[in-house]
């Protein structure tokens, strides 16, 4: 197969720009909040240290893999290397699991055995921390690729934990209910979980090139059947290459003598639901393979 895959352009730049400033957010705010986790007694605000500490790693990972799945295919990976994308994101978000696990294991103790902390430092740094990743969860809504959309959770997450943090200080500033912060913790890692799971299955399917969820198989195999120039599809396979694009392998017989037209007229609908890979084979008194790759 020759090499025909897209060229990074201004789009797939930007996704690495975006990632690269979440990551020295998630580095800045872990070094910040051990020195005034420590200073302001607060071991819920260690705890997210150790948990942005987790999110750089994982951030780190997927500014690099979002970097190698832009190269151009070549002979080790003929269908270029968008997929590469995945494996950041699956390492996200298997450190986005264990982050809100480990965060719901350390809220429930506390919830038995509430602690005092520094509310003032608490709400000052609440309000910084609030506004720097309510920007860096910005930055992310503004991406497509997978990887960008498990980052978005990531500052979502983040942003709401703050925002936890800066309610919990006020009232525990005129009230000593010390046992809201890990009660609002737990629902927070609670709501993360709903999200991050089925953005972790999701990945694996495409890993394990399951059928794309956003493609109807039966109606696709209908839609192409009801085309006066086929006959009959005699087998689809269909996959994702990283979530964004598909790639389809298509038999069918058809109806007319132009071969090229007939596969035409297939490709065309196969596009219209994302296939950017098509391999067609026509079987009609004779076997024919092409091979088509749109740029």
């Amino acid at each position: 197969m020759t090499d025909q895959s897209p060229t990074p352009n201004s789009d797939t730049q930007a996704a690495g720009q975006r990632i690269t400033i979440v990551f020295i957010l998630n580095v800045l705010f872990a070094i910040l909040e051990f020195i005034f986790g420590a200073m302001f007694g607060s071991v819920a605000i260690l705890s997210d240290a150790v948990h942005d500490t987790g999110d750089a790693i994982a951030v780190g990972f997927a500014w690099f893999f979002e970097k190698v799945s832009r190269k151009k295919s070549d002979n080790a990976y003929t269908l270029g290397y968008r997929r590469f994308s995945l494996l950041g994101a699956l390492i996200t978000s298997v450190i986005l699991l264990t982050g809100s696990i480990l965060v719901i294991i350390e809220a429930i103790p506390r919830l038995l055995q509430p602690r005092p902390v520094e509310t003032a430092g608490m709400f000052w740094l609440a309000i910084f921390a609030s506004l720097a990743n309510g920007f860096g969860a910005y930055l992310m809504t503004r991406g497509t690729s997978r990887n960008e959309s498990l980052l978005n959770l990531h500052m979502l997450e983040d942003v709401l934990g703050w925002i936890a943090v800066l309610i919990v200080s006020v009232v525990m500033h005129f009230q000593p209910w010390y046992w809201l912060d890990p009660l609002l913790s737990l629902a927070i890692s609670l709501f993360i979980l709903t999200k991050a799971i089925p953005k972790f299955i999701g990945t694996l399917r495409i890993l394990m090139e399951a059928a794309p969820e956003t493609v109807n198989y039966p109606a696709l195999i209908a839609e192409l059947e009801n085309l006066p120039e086929i006959n009959q599809i005699t087998e689809l396979c269909i996959w994702s290459i990283d979530g964004e694009k598909h790639a389809a392998m298509l038999h069918l017989t058809i109806a007319i003598t132009d071969q090229t037209h007939a596969k035409a007229v297939a490709r065309a609908i196969l596009e219209r639901h994302h296939v950017a890979y098509s391999a067609i084979e026509v079987d009609k008194n004779s076997h024919e393979h092409d091979l088509h790759k749109d740029k």
